[in-house]
């Protein structure tokens, strides 16, 4: 009887306690990458350019992806390929 009357009481508890708990691991994970943005551009500022910092930053906050990859496989598939070049 009380879970019945607390179901139709809220109804939309349970939708937005779950929205709730994901919008503090999306604020964890944000952070992470700007603190980890932060490390890069603060050791390297003076030496590198600013799209060279901005490409090693998106490499260091996505590396589980770039230790996925197989670099030998993607360097065989592009050397594969034809040449493109245009003559003008």
């Amino acid at each position: 009887m009380k879970k019945e009357f607390l179901t139709s009481t809220f109804p939309n508890i349970e939708i937005s306690l779950r929205i709730f708990l994901t919008l503090m691991i999306t604020n964890c994970a944000g952070e992470r990458s700007f603190s980890r943005l932060k490390l890069i551009k603060s050791d390297h500022r003076s030496t590198m350019s600013q799209s060279r910092l901005n490409h090693l930053c998106l490499m260091s906050i996505e590396s589980d992806l770039l230790k996925s990859i197989d670099f030998d496989e993607l360097i065989s598939n592009f050397a594969a390929k034809k040449s493109r070049k245009k003559v003008f």
